[in-house]
């Protein structure tokens, strides 16, 4: 089993705390399947011969860091090598600073264990965490794996975190308060796809256009079903598929992780796990 990265330095205050969808991102990344795909797509293409260039590896919305660190941290258990770079991004500052130290102490602690056989060491390299608005401050092209654990549960608004509120003519900065900060985790607006619908919008440009593949978490009510059929609509080689699933309730897949990739390998658009 690959180590779980610690959080017990993470102010759950104004970070969101890994839960269901957290782990589930995690287990669903580290399955067997889901190895051999992201060994296939991104580690060398035999014991001779490496990649051209090392595989960015971006998260959006990192939170407490802890995918971020788990894929950093055992990027040669996952990818087949550990000549990976990784990069954070959060709308939320203190979700910055908390996932630099996330991956960091999960990096040290695979190197302090690499004498051990059952722990092999192998870590990838954190270039930053930075605050930013989704992929807007990324280069075309330049992503190979994005992760997207988004705000999807359905509210009212989605909070707007680089906006000013306009008082009596003028200008104040938005809440800092704590319950400000972390409903940029969670609320995503109407059927909870606000945030997810913009992201969905620049992944055509924001992926490498020859490997470039990203995992997105849904829940039941962001209708993941006419999500997948809108993906699909977008047409060759687009492929996508749901590459883990969480929590029935009442018939209802309470979470699903969708794998949406162009399918210029062969293995893009195999689904791995059963319905």
């Amino acid at each position: 089993m690959i180590p779980t990265p610690s959080t017990n330095h993470v102010d759950f205050d104004r970070v969101y705390e890994p839960a269901e969808d957290s782990y589930l991102l995690l287990d669903s990344l580290s399955s067997p399947g889901e190895v051999s795909f992201l060994t296939e797509r991104f580690g060398p293409r035999n014991n001779h011969e490496a990649r051209t260039s090392s595989p960015l590896i971006v998260e959006i919305g990192t939170g407490s860091g802890i995918v971020l660190a788990f894929l950093t941290a055992h990027a040669k258990t996952l990818f087949g090598t550990p000549g990976i770079l990784s990069l954070g991004v959060d709308i939320n500052q203190y979700a910055c600073n908390a996932s630099v130290q996330t991956v960091e102490t999960a990096c040290q602690s695979i190197v302090h264990d690499s004498r051990d056989a059952s722990r092999p060491g192998g870590t990838g390299f954190l270039l930053t965490s930075f605050t930013g608005d989704l992929t807007s401050a990324i280069r075309p092209g330049t992503v190979d794996l994005l992760i997207f654990n988004p705000p999807y549960v359905p509210t009212a608004g989605v909070p707007t975190a680089f906006a000013t509120n306009e008082v009596n003519g003028e200008k104040q900065a938005i809440s800092d308060a704590d319950s400000d900060v972390l409903s940029l985790s969670y609320a995503g607006g109407m059927d909870g796809m606000e945030v997810t619908n913009r992201l969905l919008e620049q992944l055509p440009s924001v992926l490498n256009v020859d490997r470039g593949v990203a995992y997105i978490l849904l829940c039941k009510q962001n209708k993941p079903d006419e999500v997948i059929q809108r993906i699909r609509e977008w047409g060759a080689p687009w492929k996508v598929d749901v590459v883990g699933r969480s929590g029935k309730h009442g018939g209802w897949e309470k979470l699903q992780i969708l794998r949406i990739c162009r399918g210029s390998y062969p293995t893009c658009g195999v689904a791995l796990i059963k319905e």
